[in-house]
């Protein structure tokens, strides 16, 4: 079991960046595939980013590819997010399961944060 917290979020202006993370609670998670997802009011859930458990493969939503990346520091899992635009502003949320590969699934993932909110606008 993993308890995940995210941090990082916060107002942004248009182009501009934040460094979203991912950590659990007395664990390391470099054993962990780690996802991050995003939800807009009265949207569904999207997938953003995943990495493996197993190396460092990583896949992209089209809608954050050359934006956005994911990647493993310390305990705990970045998303580094750049030239962000209004239609990013959204609750992003870690999610992990234990040693699998990259999954964009939301269901094939047992544990959730419980999101850090994101907000772009002048």
């Amino acid at each position: 079991q993993v308890d995940l917290a995210e941090s990082g979020g916060g107002l942004v202006q248009p182009g501009g960046s934040l460094t979203l993370s991912c950590a659990a609670s007395g664990k390391t998670l470099d054993r962990w595939r780690i996802g991050w997802f995003r939800q807009a009011p009265g949207k569904e859930r999207e997938p953003i980013a995943c990495i493996s458990a197993s190396d460092t493969t990583t896949k992209y939503a089209d809608s954050v590819k050359g934006r956005f990346t994911i990647s493993r520091g310390g305990a705990g899992v970045s998303l580094q997010m750049n030239s962000l635009k209004p239609e990013d502003t959204a609750n992003y949320y870690c999610a992990a399961q234990y040693w699998a590969p990259c999954e964009t699934l939301a269901t094939r993932y047992d544990y959730w944060g419980k999101g850090t909110q994101v907000a772009v606008s002048s």
